[in-house]
């Protein structure tokens, strides 16, 4: 197999990416196919669906377990690595739900798919697209093992004015977003640390005391 495309998103490092596809549906991020692949006539009746499933390869990411720590588990339990998402499994290969808003001509790089709530870190391999079909693929009355439900926001988030003077305010949006649902393994809870989170090319600094979460710095503050 060879990757027939790339997403171009938010989120430069794998810290702060959402744990599951759909969460943030207002993150928006763009599916560029590689030279071999701009061909219109592929993308002929996609946009009669209003979701597709992306086939993607972990990348950064080496060997295998046949056990891991699940972080919605608190990474203090283990489960065997096929009934998790975790990426260290045999094959390296994601999979997201993400909802398709439109096929858009983007310069010098042919048409691409504009989707929004994809979980995959900037410069991600797709390996293949296919259309989502909700009579056979939701199963919303499903068993779902140890996670039950969908994450939820859990946390204040307070940005200080001298980084929120630098965002536009749609970004400054999804940044709240993002960090609401608290991006910390969930057996982290150290008031003293500083934590780091690369979205849109920005590096931001932020710190968790109880329940609410400060974006104390930006790497714009530096220029």
């Amino acid at each position: 197999m060879e990757p027939i495309a790339h997403i171009e998103s938010p989120f430069g490092s794998k810290f702060g990416v959402p744990r599951q596809s759909g969460i943030t549906n207002d993150i928006i991020s763009f599916v560029v196919f590689e030279p071999q692949y701009r061909n219109a006539e592929a993308l002929r009746g996609i946009e009669e669906f209003e979701y597709i499933w992306l086939l993607w390869q972990f990348h950064g990411v080496s060997g295998w377990s046949p056990t891991v720590r699940p972080p919605r588990l608190g990474g203090n339990r283990r489960m065997g690595v096929f009934a998790t998402r975790s990426p260290y499994r045999p094959n390296h290969i994601g999979l997201s739900s993400v909802r398709l808003l439109r096929v858009e001509e983007c310069p010098d790089k042919g048409h691409c798919l504009v989707v929004g709530g994809a979980d995959l870190m900037d410069g991600t391999p797709i390996l293949d697209i296919k259309p989502y079909l909700p009579y056979t693929d939701a199963h919303p009355e499903a068993r779902s093992g140890f996670a039950t439900c969908a994450p939820q926001a859990k946390l204040n988030v307070e940005i200080a004015p001298s980084v929120a003077a630098n965002l536009p305010p749609t970004l400054l949006t999804q940044l709240r977003e993002i960090l609401a649902l608290d991006p910390r393994p969930q057996y982290q809870d150290d008031p003293t640390r500083i934590y780091g989170i690369t979205l849109w090319g920005y590096d931001f600094k932020f710190k968790v005391v109880g329940n609410v979460l400060s974006v104390i710095s930006s790497s714009d503050e530096a220029r």
